[in-house]
């Protein structure tokens, strides 16, 4: 048998396999009520949980949505952009560490020339030169450093005015604040630069803010799923691994 005739079978036989998987899933729909949706495993304290969602929900209500609109209001969006910019390269220290830490230190070193590159000819940041030069800026955090090493991901966390997180990523705030050059300017300096970040990241999602508020029948679950979905996403350098059907089928069938 030659190999297009051999290609060709296996396409067939896959398309009735996956014909009678479709058939069998609709039938056991039809006749049988739907399964109760399992228990998120990794919440198993979504009772205090919920009650610090709900607590963080009043304090961004009353607070911090308050602030950010009134930062909005008063600020043009260049000034914004640039403040944005000021604290992505603060953060680019903890980016070129966590890259060596996970084994890839090409991208460390980029990280670092970034930081050089903005903090000088981008006047402490506040202009992103090294992205108009090429150089792209990374995304890590300890809480992904753990992952590549191995470290389960462990229970689902709402930390109060901090939001979601996990046992494994709540390691990262330390970290986070040993690496960023701000901490070490002095508390009458740190302090209002860090509320700053704050007010400025939260006028940043406020449109995600917004859509979450009208999307979700439950703003718990959906913004519990929405971090593990980001998390996975910034772990796997945005090409999480999938399960792929066929290839299953493969291993266990000689076609």
């Amino acid at each position: 048998m030659d190999t297009n005739t051999v290609t060709r079978f296996r396409r067939l036989t896959r398309a009735i396999a996956l014909a009678l998987l479709t058939l069998a899933l609709a039938t056991g729909c039809a006749s049988s009520e739907p399964p109760p949706p399992e228990p998120e495993a990794w919440d198993p304290i979504e009772p205090t949980n919920r009650k610090v969602y709900a607590f963080n929900e009043q304090l961004d209500r009353f607070v911090a949505k308050p602030l950010a609109d009134g930062y909005v209001f008063i600020t043009p969006r260049f000034v914004r952009t640039g403040v944005t910019n000021f604290f992505d390269n603060m953060g680019e220290p903890g980016n070129a560490l966590n890259n060596v830490l996970q084994g890839k230190p090409r991208d460390g070193a980029r990280d670092t020339g970034r930081f050089l590159i903005n903090s000088t000819i981008g006047l402490a940041g506040l202009f992103d030169v090294a992205t108009a030069l090429g150089m792209e800026q990374s995304n890590e955090d300890f809480g992904q450093t753990l992952a590549v090493w191995g470290t389960p991901e462990g229970a689902y966390l709402v930390l109060p005015a901090y939001g979601p997180n996990t046992t494994r990523d709540v390691n990262d705030i330390p970290v986070s604040l040993a690496t960023n050059p701000v901490t070490y300017a002095g508390w009458v300096i740190t302090l209002p630069l860090y509320a700053l970040d704050l007010v400025n990241t939260r006028a940043r999602l406020d449109q995600a803010a917004r859509f979450r508020s009208e999307a979700a029948l439950d703003e718990y679950d959906f913004t519990r799923s929405a971090y593990r979905q980001y998390r996975d996403n910034l772990i796997w350098d945005g090409d999480p691994p999938e399960a792929d059907f066929f290839d299953d089928l493969d291993d266990d069938f000689d076609w």
